[in-house]
Formats: C-alpha cells, structure tokens, sequence
C-alpha cells in the first residue's frame, strides 16, 4: 500500500512528549488522525533512528521506554535506508539545495510515492518532484 504522508521526525517528536507549547497537543492530534486510517502514512528507518535519540536526548526518556514508543511506527509503512535510497539522496541535494538528512528525508518521500511530506522543518508548499512539504503544525 503507498503511504499518502510521510511524517517527518519533528512531527512524531512533538506527538510524544508535552509542552505548553501548541505544537504538541497538535502533533498528537495530526498523528492520532494518521492511526485512525490504516495505510495513509509511512516513515523512514531515518526517522525512527532520529526520534528515538532525540526522545533519549532531549525528552530524557530511557532506552527501553525510547524504543517501546519508536515501535509502534514499525506498524507504518518503513522505507529502508540502502544504496538505492542513498544514491538518491545524492542526486536530490544539489538538485533543490538541500542538507544531506533532508535529501533522505525526500528521497524516502519519494519512494514511498507520498504526495505529502509533513515536516515543520522545510518549507511549507515546496515541491520536490510529485512530493510537498506539509506543516501540520501551522495554525
């Protein structure tokens, strides 16, 4: 099944931890939308790793409680990091000027044929070929 969004780590990291900030109420509620429809998102082996540290780093949870709540996106559609995914990224950072994390980011987007990419992070309407950067989080 093609995922229709992919989600971005800022997303999944807001939705796991509290703030008074708005963003984290409405991350949880983007993200509660996307388990309520089975098969509408997928996510990166990138992603996974870079929420589970920022989760250990930032938020201060434990390994174990980290990985517990990284878990449950393994239920998304993954898109694996391997050559292919890497050789492509290589071909998408001079071609839109990107960092190397975020040409991951759009080449998974990519392979998984999302239509959206939902990230606070790039910039809202860009295009990158049949992908657009979605911030879920703007008001």
């Amino acid at each position: 099944m093609r995922g229709e969004v992919f989600v971005d780590t800022n997303v999944l990291y807001y939705a796991h931890t509290d703030s008074p900030d708005a963003r984290h109420a409405l991350a949880r509620e983007r993200v509660r939308a996307l388990w309520a429809e089975p098969g509408s998102a997928v996510v990166s082996v990138q992603v996974l790793q870079e929420l589970h540290v920022n989760l250990m780093r930032k938020a201060g949870l434990s390994a174990p409680a980290s990985a517990r709540r990284v878990s449950l996106y393994l239920a998304w559609r993954v898109i694996d990091n391997d050559r292919a995914l890497l050789a492509a990224a290589f071909d998408v950072q001079p071609r839109w000027n990107l960092s190397f994390r975020d040409s991951l980011i759009v080449a998974a987007a990519q392979r998984a044929g999302a239509a959206r990419l939902w990230s606070e992070d790039m910039a809202h309407g860009q295009r990158y070929g049949d992908v657009v950067v979605v911030n879920p989080l703007r008001s």
